[in-house]
């Protein structure tokens, strides 16, 4: 594209960055095929199109990156070419773009390695939340070692142009102004053209998971992250008449328990138990254990004993087998767990605004006359966790400071003090501080004859995997297994504490994953990375049992106030388990991937209109395609456009 302007020119260094940038780029996409060797297509067209797609990207983001230095060749006069302004600028600018480069160069490959994929939405949560994030990187990597590193790279980069003479050359030549407008105008018109034409979405181009990923280019994929978190439904999603998806899914949703309101563009609905069994009123402790797959626990196979107390309280609970988390995040667990939704488009509700005053189910208990508590062991600040739960009735506590969220969220907001801290990383403090908290704060509760629902987040099973010395077998910041086993160990240390209190035997635990540790898969989703365990216990012991039917977080609150025998109104996509007529279905997605799974039959909407059809199959976690099954689609469009509107028209409320 620059044939006619020779190298040894103004341009010298600029046609050596690009080089070196793409050269870069190509070889990360080498380690990632490595990397993923017994999972990516090695098929010739396959590979040989995800390096040319890869190459198409890598064209795309370095037109956008290299923008400010065509514009400072094109401006800057013929006459102070060389001198020592110009040269300041270059050399500092020059080394500064190729120190973040190759920062983010590395910044993929440690993304890689905990998500198996590139840049998405998660890396830019992670950059508006840098506290806990660079507090992340410096426990879980050698920083200094780090930094070393890529400021040697850098250094042997400038090395290697100044050997080459191409930063000498960029000082003395100059450029005839036709010259610098083809370069200006070439860069801009490719710039355009991916601006406009070209989405991030079309390096999805291989039915293989891995080989779209690595197609892509990591810097491009974290801006157009950037740009399409939030999604409506009816723009990228094949869609239905409204009033067409709201009949499915109220007739989806109706028993004989339900009454709908007379709004045909609503799920509302009181559900009144008529059975002769008095309502209960039972405290209740809830924990969202963080990253706990089913795949850890020696009750699916594992065979590390990493999980022995889950494992014996599934069975002397009332344990959930078959169940599914909604999402791959944090948030999307909370919000399935507490508005009982499908995973909407783009982020998760926790994380919107105009997202204060809805229909949780802290109203169901409030109706009760409980005391909604929310106890996370870091800064709830953190995935605006404590603007969500405060905004819809959740007292808090945090390691965060202060008394009152914001004048729109009067909720209080209380600290966990340092002497009630034993350990605390990057996340928070520990597993066995945070439950210490809640335990004090229920003991108060039942001083006072206040009912209470405690909501508690746990933090220890994350990177970089650091707990108390000493508590377990496995040595504090050596992986996954060790921070799962510790999960494990501090919620038996709770059981063991809070047997002893007066509130023990009227008090139900409810104990489940946020989400499992990895949903990365060679398909587009991997519908096994979502299975996760739950547990219901301390319900009289002729209960207990292992539910086998297949079914999702949503449905837990549901399952639950039905076993207390309580009447409420309801705005929950959820249904309750237990019932004979449950009709078993999943809901799974991504903030792009919408999923509904029924047994072994999965579809999956796609945010370009599109949709698949799979048969699972369990044995080798694979799908095959089928032929579209239209009632199937239908109501899986139903369930996810309705969940869409209610939120977008405030209707949660």
């Amino acid at each position: 594209m620059f044939s006619r302007i020779k190298i040894a020119s103004r341009y010298s260094l600029l046609f050596a960055f690009i080089s070196w940038f793409i050269t870069f780029s190509f070889f990360l996409r080498i380690i990632f095929i490595i990397w993923q060797y017994d999972e990516i297509s090695f098929n010739l067209l396959t590979l040989l199109g995800t390096l040319l797609t890869g190459l198409f990207y890598d064209i795309g983001t370095i037109s956008f990156i290299v923008i400010p230095s065509v514009l400072y060749y094109f401006i800057f006069p013929n006459k102070w070419i060389g001198s020592w302004l110009d040269k300041l600028l270059i050399w500092f600018f020059t080394a500064l773009t190729i120190f973040i480069l190759v920062f983010t160069f590395f910044a993929e490959i440690t993304f890689w390695d905990e998500f198996k994929t590139r840049f998405n939405f998660i890396s830019v949560d992670y950059l508006i939340y840098t506290h806990e994030v660079v507090a992340n990187i410096q426990q879980s990597y050698p920083l200094p070692l780090l930094i070393s590193g890529v400021l040697a790279i850098t250094a042997l980069i400038l090395l290697v142009f100044y050997k080459f003479k191409v930063i000498a050359n960029t000082f003395h030549s100059k450029a005839s102004i036709k010259d610098r407008t083809i370069v200006l105008a070439t860069t801009i018109v490719i710039a355009l053209f991916f601006s406009f034409f070209i989405t991030n979405n079309q390096a999805e181009w291989s039915s293989n998971r891995y080989n779209a990923e690595i197609s892509k280019s990591g810097i491009y994929s974290f801006f157009a992250a950037f740009r399409n978190n939030q999604m409506v439904y009816n723009e990228f999603y094949t869609s239905v008449k409204d009033d067409q998806a709201f009949q499915i899914v109220r007739n989806k949703l109706n028993d004989n328990n339900s009454k709908y309101q007379s709004n045909k563009f609503s799920i509302h609905r009181t559900i009144s138990y008529t059975t002769n069994s008095t309502p209960s009123k039972k405290n209740v402790v809830f924990i969202l254990v963080e990253s706990l797959s089913a795949s850890f626990m020696k009750e699916f196979g594992n065979e590390q004993n990493i999980t022995p107390f889950l494992d014996s309280l599934a069975q002397k609970s009332i344990f959930f087998e078959n169940l599914y988390a909604t999402g791959t995040r944090t948030v999307r667990g909370m919000e399935a767990m507490t508005l009982c939704i499908p995973p909407t488009p783009g982020q998760s509700i926790v994380k919107r605004p105009e997202n204060q005053n809805l229909y949780t189910i802290s109203n169901v208990f409030k109706s009760k006359g409980y005391n909604s508590n929310f106890f996370y062991g870091g800064d709830g600040y953190f995935d605006n966790m404590n603007a969500y739960f405060g905004g819809n009735g959740f007292t808090i506590y945090d390691r965060g400071r202060g008394s009152v969220l914001s004048d729109k969220i009067k909720t209080v907001r209380n600290n966990i003090n340092d002497d009630e801290v034993t350990f605390e990383n990057a996340w928070g403090i520990c597993d066995a501080d945070i439950y210490s908290k809640m335990i004090k704060v229920a003991d108060e509760h039942y001083k006072s004859n206040t009912p209470f629902f405690n909501f508690v987040m746990t933090t220890s099973n994350h990177r970089p995997y650091t707990y108390p010395d000493n508590a377990i077998d496995i040595p504090s910041g050596t992986g996954r297994e060790g921070a799962v086993k510790y999960t494990d160990y501090a919620l038996k240390n709770m059981f063991e504490k809070v047997k002893s209190k007066p509130w023990f035997k009227n008090t139900v635990f409810i104990i489940i994953a946020d989400h499992c540790a990895s949903s990365a898969g060679k398909d587009e989703i991997d519908v096994a990375n979502y299975h996760i365990p739950a547990f219901i216990v301390n319900f009289p012991q002729e209960l207990n049992q292992k539910v086998t039917k297949q079914c999702s977080q949503i449905d837990v609150f549901p399952t639950f106030f039905s076993m207390m025998n309580w009447s409420y109104e309801s705005n929950f996509f959820g249904k309750d388990i237990l019932k004979l007529d449950f009709e078993e279905r999943v809901f799974v997605g991504t903030y792009r991937k919408l999923v509904l799974m029924k047994n072994d039959k999965v579809m999956i909407l796609s945010d370009q209109k599109r949709q698949n059809f799979y048969k699972w199959n369990k044995d080798d976690n694979s799908l095959k395609s089928m032929p579209m099954d239209k009632s199937f689609l239908n109501e899986t469009i139903s369930w996810y456009q309705t969940a869409d509107y209610l939120f977008t028209h405030k209707l949660l409320k």
